[in-house]
């Protein structure tokens, strides 16, 4: 237990907020691709009010969105997954009683 306490600090540094899923699309995956969130919703076959919402960090990668990313961009979905729990994680240490 106590090395994988040691190795977990080490990849990442605690006490820094995790990077949300929607920030990466944001500001990178889009722009790379030079495309519009309506596009963007289009080709992955959900509402613009969808993509909106994560892109701004309103709401959480579900199992399903991450799917359709990973389709979509040649990816994993449990590349996004994985960011996704970081975060969750990350957010529920910060208020262990809930």
């Amino acid at each position: 237990m106590r090395r994988l306490c040691w190795a977990r600090k080490r990849l990442r540094n605690p006490a820094r907020r995790p990077t949300h899923p929607g920030a990466v699309l944001r500001e990178d995956v889009l722009p790379a691709l030079a495309m519009t969130q309506t596009d963007f919703a289009r080709r992955l076959g959900v509402s613009r009010l969808t993509v909106s919402d994560l892109l701004h960090e309103k709401r959480a990668l579900s199992p399903e969105m991450a799917m359709r990313l990973a389709r979509l961009l040649g990816t994993t979905p449990e590349s996004w997954l994985n960011m996704q729990m970081a975060l969750d994680l990350w957010e529920i240490e910060q208020n262990p009683e809930g």
